[in-house]
């Protein structure tokens, strides 16, 4: 059978749909021999004094609390699963960080989750899935887990 993908890239918040979403690109990932890459983009904190003018560490701390986070991820999801991956995270805006890192490791598809917001919270909150769809050169995969009750 012939390799279909041989990069993923799947952005994950930690959230019920992003985990989801990321058992979904392991399969994925599992059945074409592809690399799987998992994503976390940081938001920025609101407090401006966790900041520095000048940029002291490597990884501000707001990304290493979310590293850590995703390391436990990758370990309960992937690890031992068969599965080549790498884990990254970056600090920002999430639909930002998700095409910045599109850019820069040309996956042959992307797959994230979507939270299916409508109305009001969709108008105020937005879609980052929504925002990748229309602005990523590589297709893009959304998943959507039933909520409960949901079929």
């Amino acid at each position: 059978m012939p390799q279909l993908f041989r990069r993923i890239l799947c952005p994950v918040d930690f959230d019920e749909p992003s985990m989801a979403a990321l058992d979904f690109a392991r399969e994925l990932a599992a059945q074409n021999g592809a690399e799987l890459t998992v994503l976390h983009v940081a938001p920025l904190p609101m407090n401006a004094t966790e900041i520095s003018p000048i940029p002291m560490e490597p990884y501000p701390v707001w990304e290493q609390v979310a590293r850590g986070r995703l390391e436990k991820v990758v370990a309960e999801h992937l690890e031992g699963r068969g599965v080549p991956y790498k884990a990254e995270t970056r600090s920002g805006e999430a639909a930002w960080g998700i095409l910045e890192q599109a850019r820069e490791t040309e996956p042959d598809l992307i797959v994230m989750a979507t939270h299916g917001r409508k109305g009001v919270s969709h108008f105020f909150i937005g879609s980052v899935a929504e925002r990748v769809i229309r602005q990523a050169a590589r297709p893009v995969l959304v998943f959507r887990s039933a909520r409960r009750g949901e079929k």
